[in-house]
């Protein structure tokens, strides 16, 4: 249930940095939010990697 919390958290803040760029008036906010984005977008596909390895891991102890 964590990791559902924190996926959430980051997709918000990954959200929140695409409006930063949409309305940046200086280069430091654009690439404030343009990296607060991708800094999301990584950290939620590696949740997501993390949940597959698992599930990968669950399912070879259950051959073995």
């Amino acid at each position: 249930m964590g990791d559902w919390i924190v996926g959430l958290m980051m997709a918000i803040f990954g959200l929140l940095g695409l409006v930063l760029v949409s309305g940046a008036a200086d280069t430091g906010m654009y690439v404030f939010g343009a990296s607060l984005t991708g800094f999301a977008v990584v950290f939620d596909f590696g949740l997501l990697k993390k949940h597959y390895d698992r599930c990968d891991q669950a399912r070879e102890s259950a051959h073995v």
